[in-house]
């Protein structure tokens, strides 16, 4: 076991030690997400050299997952092998409680960026110092059939009791299409369509005093509501992902989506892929008690506390949250966090949606600014599909995801 424990260390120190040098030789070393917001940084990094010359920039692009265990483990043994990081908001509380990036200038977040997105990359909370930017302005929305609720009188959801009654009504006049569709997926997905029911009905995970708070009579009202759409949903919901809600919604197969995200939304309007190409409406998920309050998933970039070129990377990160960057990268599809840019006249048209997104985004609030925000989501998804699939009755589920994810906050 010692020669084992011995080998493991000494792989680790090697593999930073190669990061380092990767580092140290390169100009600027960029580490962020694949997909879509990778052939963005692309995008952007091709733009920056031909403003600098023939400037060596190195771009890794990683799975969700994979980056925040390369980041935590690289910052943490302060490596240096990286002058820029992408970060998922939910990691920066942790990040920058353990002082593992660099503090901008407070001159870098203008007012054109949606505060509620430049308000994340501060710490303490709100108000603190700016260590991060927003770069990627995700938010949750919600989507209804205008054709079907034209077609039953029924009126756009204000209230998340609206939502009910609109799927109790075409769900049970018209077998053939869902009332209302969500991902059930414990973990993650069921937190996600979960989260903004919750915050309407005044309720929450953990409070702003760090006390967990989710057993209350505000997540109990929130939670039967759930469970109440549930019954006019699909009937394996419980085991929906992302690629289940979006082909729901693109074969007419449901009249309402809890959570729709930027990066589903532009295949709703493409009829080469969609049978609802034009009739899909979008906005901020309801209220009930409390306004709307659509679930910020914001991507930002920070500069490690032990980068090498953190000058170079302070430049790169003002261009690539120029409003010109943003706007050439809104048509790959990255959603911006300017207002600017969401109010531009000719992506507006290309991308209907972008006023309400804006909207969206405006009023937007973040999951609760804990330090290992992925172990309290797994902890509470796990029992909300519980009481999703009535193996937990309601209050007990609630009741024993508290005790859980208290004791999970103690460690």
């Amino acid at each position: 076991m010692k020669v084992t424990s011995r080998l493991f260390a000494w792989s680790i120190a090697a593999a930073l030690s190669i990061a380092a040098n990767v580092a140290t030789a390169a100009d600027l070393v960029i580490v962020g997400r694949d997909d879509v917001y990778g052939k963005g940084l692309a995008d952007a990094v091709d733009g920056f050299r031909k403003q600098h010359g023939n400037l060596d920039i190195e771009l890794l692009k990683l799975p969700g997952g994979n980056l925040y265990q390369k980041l935590k483990l690289s910052m943490r043994e302060g490596a240096g092998s990286y002058d820029l990081v992408m970060l998922d908001d939910t990691w920066a509380p942790e990040f920058m409680a353990n002082g593992w990036l660099k503090a901008l200038p407070n001159t870098m977040a203008d007012s054109d960026m949606v505060a509620s997105t430049v308000a994340l990359g501060r710490y303490p909370a709100q108000a603190g110092a700016l260590y991060a930017l927003p770069v990627v302005g995700n938010v949750e929305m919600f989507a209804y059939r205008r054709d079907l609720l034209a077609k039953y009188h029924l009126q756009a959801p204000r209230n998340w009791d609206d939502v009910l009654k609109n799927a109790q009504t075409i769900g049970t006049a018209d077998k053939s299409v869902s009332g209302v569709v969500f991902r059930g997926t414990k973990g993650n997905p069921v937190v996600t369509g979960f989260l903004p029911i919750l915050w309407a009905y005044g309720g929450d995970v953990v409070d702003r005093a760090g006390k967990v708070s989710i057993d209350s009579p505000q997540a109990r009202a929130a939670l039967k509501t759930f469970l109440a759409l549930k019954a006019y949903a699909p009937k394996d919901v419980d085991v929906y992902g992302a690629a289940e809600v979006r082909d729901a919604l693109q074969k007419g197969a449901a009249a309402q989506a809890i959570e729709v995200w930027p990066a589903w939304i532009p295949s709703l309007d493409d009829a080469s892929v969609s049978r609802v190409a034009g009739q899909v409406a979008l906005q901020a998920p309801p209220g009930q008690v409390e306004g709307p309050a659509p679930m910020l998933g914001i991507w930002q970039m920070g500069i490690p506390r032990d980068a090498p070129h953190a000058k170079l990377a302070q430049d790169f990160l003002a261009y690539l949250t120029a409003r010109d960057t943003q706007t050439r990268l809104a048509v790959i599809g990255i959603p911006p966090t300017r207002k600017s840019v969401f109010q531009d006249p000719q992506l507006v048209q290309r991308f209907r949606w972008y006023p309400d997104q804006l909207k969206a985004l405006e009023m937007g609030r973040p999951r609760p600014r804990v330090k290992d925000w992925q172990e309290v989501e797994s902890i509470l998804g796990d029992y909300l599909q519980l009481a999703l699939t009535h193996q937990l009755e309601p209050d007990a589920a609630l009741t024993q995801a508290s005790q859980k994810i208290s004791k999970s906050l103690e460690k």
